[in-house]
């Protein structure tokens, strides 16, 4: 059997017989063979900076479903605790920072991230999936982008209205303009360890940028995404960078301006709509509802064909516009890797 570099060709902007699948959260709460091993290791850092149980949780999927693309079992927060900023993640509540990053001393207490020494077992991981995967598909690592890190550090939690960062933003920008530059040079530096350690393509997970006006996504996360690409490109050049943002609709244009080279879509605009606003030059990612897969099987057929329709052959790598929901129907997601397959 030969290899599978669809999800690199889609990626370069190649035009291909069919588009190249993996789903965000694909390995995760809605397979029983997680569930399973979560009862049995229930501290989720431990599932996550464990390289062997890591590795197996990534590759529950891949064994599974065989889709196009291997993602890393991990978390955004990973690397905070390598610059001195320490996290936990409750089961029912999702991530703590305690205490939160508000003050000049605090920020100015945060160092370099040594990913080789606080985070060794992320190598140990990607190169497990290498090894493991071979060349039947691609292995993704992924990133918080600077504003969601910061989001998360400075509400201390996971929020509906971020008022703790705007604020901030508003009335201590230079505070925060130095938090999300120290994290732009830092998620840098931890791209580049996870491509050194075997990842062949990255995404960037803004996810919280798109409850940001587009005047204040200029201001507070475009740059700090641009330098983190930047600095990638100019060093790896061929690793392709993935852009996800939830709620992205108002500022797709702008997502292209950061350099990446695939934008990651939502279900709120049509994918013929984002194609017509980022252009022809930039891949794109996505974008079924997370919610079809409840529907019947025939409907996600109808669903995911009108996806793949309106992405064209050109640059297109078929995903959910959002991360599969821990509820879906385990068969309902096997439906969706072989729908796509057999297009």
């Amino acid at each position: 059997m030969g290899g599978n570099d669809r999800l690199l060709r889609a990626a370069r902007g190649e035009t291909l017989d069919r588009p190249p699948v993996w789903m965000m959260r694909q390995a995760g709460r809605y397979m029983q063979a997680y569930r399973q091993l979560r009862e049995r290791y229930p501290d989720f850092r431990q599932r996550s900076e464990n390289p062997d149980i890591a590795t197996e949780i990534s590759l529950q999927p891949f064994h599974a479903f065989h889709p196009d693309g291997v993602i890393m079992f991990s978390d955004i927060l990973t690397p905070l605790p390598g610059m001195g900023i320490d996290f936990d993640i409750i089961e029912s509540r999702g991530p703590l920072i305690d205490p939160p990053i508000r003050t000049k001393e605090q920020i100015d207490r945060l160092h370099t991230l040594d990913p080789s020494t606080s985070l060794p077992f992320v190598k140990t991981i990607l190169k497990n999936l290498r090894q493991e995967v071979k060349d039947q598909a691609t292995v993704l690592g992924f990133v918080g982008a600077p504003w969601t890190l910061a989001a998360y550090a400075i509400e201390g939690k996971s929020s509906k209205d971020f008022v703790m960062i705007k604020s901030m933003g508003y009335q201590a920008p230079q505070l925060l303009h130095k938090f999300l530059e120290i994290l732009a040079e830092n998620i840098a530096i931890y791209i580049c360890y996870q491509i050194e350690a075997g990842a062949q393509a990255l995404q960037l997970f803004d996810s919280w940028a798109g409850n940001l006006s587009p005047q204040e996504y200029e201001i507070f996360a475009m740059p700090y995404t641009k330098q983190i690409v930047d600095y990638v490109h100019d060093r790896y050049p061929d690793v392709p960078l993935i852009l996800y943002i939830c709620g992205s609709g108002g500022i797709l244009e702008r997502m292209a301006q950061t350099g990446v080279d695939v934008i990651s879509v939502d279900w709120m605009v049509t994918m013929k709509e984002a194609r017509q606003r980022i252009g022809d030059q930039i891949a794109v990612q996505g974008n079924l509802d997370p919610c079809v897969l409840f529907a019947p099987q025939e409907y996600i057929r109808s669903q995911i064909k009108a996806v793949v329709e309106q992405a064209g052959p050109t640059g297109h790598i078929m995903n959910l516009g959002h991360g599969i929901l821990s509820t879906t129907p385990e068969e309902n997601a096997r439906f969706f890797f072989e729908t796509v397959k057999s297009l």
